[in-house]
C-alpha cells in the first residue's frame, strides 16, 4: 500500500467516518481544516482528500470502527508505515496479533506475522513489542534473520 491507494481507499469511506461519529459535514469540515465544500466533493468521489487530510482523519478519529475495520488495526500505524516507507525500530507493545494477523515466520525471539487486511507486515518479540513494520515482504523477512542473528 502507498500513499495514492490509502489516500483513495480513506477518501471513499470519509462520508461512513463522518456519519459514525455522527458529525454535520459543517462540524467535519471544521475538524479536519478543509472547507465544506472540499467535504461535499469527496464524500461524493469527485475528488480524493489531500495526503495531510488522511493522516488527520486517522489521528482524530483513531478508535473509528470503520476506519480499524478497513486497515486491519490502528490507523495511526499504517499512516506511519505509509508514510516513512517502513518503521525499523522498537516501539510501543502490542496485543500479539490476536486480531488482523496471522504469524508467517518464527526465528528465535522473533515473529514475522502479516495484517490480513491491509498485507502489511510486522515483527514481534517474545514480549509483543513491534521491532519493524513494511509492506516490503522480502525486506521482512531478511529484517527477521538479521533480528534473530542480533539477538543471539
Amino acid at each position: 500500500m502507498d500513499k495514492e491507494q490509502l489516500t483513495k481507499l480513506l477518501s471513499e469511506k470519509m462520508k461512513l467516518i463522518r456519519i459514525e461519529k455522527g458529525y454535520t459535514q459543517d462540524k467535519m469540515a471544521e475538524i479536519l481544516g478543509i472547507s465544506k465544500k472540499t467535504l461535499v466533493q469527496i464524500e461524493k468521489g469527485r475528488i480524493q482528500a489531500g495526503w495531510t487530510c488522511v493522516v488527520a482523519v486517522c489521528a482524530l478519529f483513531r478508535d473509528s470502527e470503520i476506519i480499524q475495520t478497513t486497515l486491519g488495526g490502528d490507523p495511526v500505524d499504517v499512516i506511519e508505515i505509509v508514510g516513512r516507507n517502513g518503521i525499523d525500530r522498537a516501539k510501543e507493545r502490542t496485543l500479539g496479533g490476536k486480531l488482523w494477523w496471522k504469524d508467517l515466520q518464527r526465528e528465535g525471539k522473533f515473529r514475522l506475522q502479516q495484517n490480513v487486511i491491509s498485507q502489511h507486515y510486522r515483527i514481534l518479540d517474545e514480549a509483543n513489542f513491534r521491532w519493524y513494520s513494511s509492506f516490503d515482504k522480502e525486506e521482512a523477512y531478511i529484517r527477521l534473520t538479521e533480528f534473530s542473528i542480533e539477538s543471539n
